[in-house]
């Protein structure tokens, strides 16, 4: 166990994007010897048969995964295993490098537990990306690679960007997720319509038999992020993940006029649209809930609800790297205590009802 209420105030007193590095090289030193995080790993890691399931031709050990946008440039794969996530979402990323956003580009909403970024898919590019998932290849959890355009490229060329990625990473990771819903990419959410998504799936499922996920935001109107969805399934879109950061600045005190909020208080407008979502595409396709999940309860009324998996991110950031152990530990008692032998039963529990 970690006492991170201790280790936090002066974790806080860096900048965000500070912290974030700082974290990035102690998960990195995993790549270069894993026995002193062998105790840890031990500890964190919950693999128990309540919450083992089969998805995308491999095995969930625990369904909480590290949401996109911590490992940018899949560094840290083997540390995050550490931390005892099931599974990882590496990206997002473009064709060729980019810098970002002008800094600074992220910040802390302590009062709220939440976080505001305006990175701007800062990543090494893919060929630099797609040589380092070679040498950590084969994986020990599953690893998604989620996969946007880049900044200079023209909303009208931006199918070539994410079929070029698809092209490039094929059979180096275990899922895709189309990123078209951040806030960050000037006109990127332009691109959530119904002609380019059924285009780009069209064309992207000739070229993989890799499973291709649409990641959608949470500022769309209900009725469009179900019918849009509802279409990107009929494409051939093998799961949705709901949702991505909001634009929504009234949910903070004192927000940033940039870039999209993650956290606490996305919580009930993530769960909205997720919901919407499930009532429609549920048993129809894999779904994944993410945004304001911070304890095992919370995760799993997004199980009942329909997902399959859930990830986090910022709630790392306010409740320290034992929030994943004590969120599956707590989740398998709830399993258990409605009556269920494996989480697949628990799935969707509500839709049944």
């Amino acid at each position: 166990m970690i006492n991170y209420e201790a280790i936090k105030p002066w974790l806080f007193k860096l900048e965000p994007e500070d912290a974030h590095h700082l974290a990035e090289c102690v998960l990195r030193l995993t790549n270069l010897c894993e026995i002193p995080f062998k105790p840890f790993l031990k500890s964190h890691f919950v693999d128990n048969s309540v919450l083992t399931q089969e998805l995308f031709g491999r095995t969930f050990s625990n369904p909480v995964g590290l949401g996109a946008g911590f490992d940018k440039n899949a560094t840290m794969i083997k540390g995050i295993r550490t931390l005892g996530f099931g599974f990882t979402e590496i990206g997002t990323v473009t064709p060729k490098p980019q810098e970002g956003n002008p800094k600074p580009r992220m910040f802390r909403h302590i009062e709220e537990k939440s976080i505001q970024n305006a990175m701007g898919f800062n990543n090494h590019g893919a060929p630099k990306i797609v040589n380092m998932l070679k040498q950590r290849f084969p994986y020990e959890t599953p690893i998604g690679i989620n996969i946007g355009k880049n900044k200079t490229t023209p909303d009208d060329q931006a199918i070539n960007d994410y079929i070029s990625l698809i092209d490039t990473f094929n059979g180096w990771g275990d899922y895709f997720v189309i990123n078209i819903s951040s806030p960050n990419t000037p006109g990127l959410r332009d691109l959530q319509n119904e002609e380019f998504i059924s285009e780009l799936f069209t064309q992207a499922k000739k070229l993989t038999k890799m499973p291709i996920l649409l990641k959608i935001a949470p500022d769309m109107e209900i009725k469009d992020a179900v019918a849009l969805t509802k279409m990107a399934v009929e494409k051939g879109a093998d799961g949705i993940i709901a949702t991505n950061t909001t634009v929504d600045y009234s949910l903070v005190k004192e927000p940033k006029k940039i870039g999209g909020i993650s956290g606490a208080v996305l919580k009930e407008k993530s769960f909205k649209i997720f919901e919407a979502i499930a009532k429609e595409l549920y048993g129809k396709t894999v779904l994944i809930s993410v945004g304001g999940i911070d304890s095992a309860e919370e995760a799993y009324k997004r199980i009942k609800a329909g997902a399959s998996l859930v990830q986090i991110l910022s709630g790392l950031v306010f409740h320290g790297p034992d929030m994943i152990m004590n969120i599956n530990n707590e989740l398998t008692k709830l399993i258990k205590a409605d009556g269920y032998k494996n989480i697949t039963e628990a799935i969707g529990a509500d839709r049944k009802a």
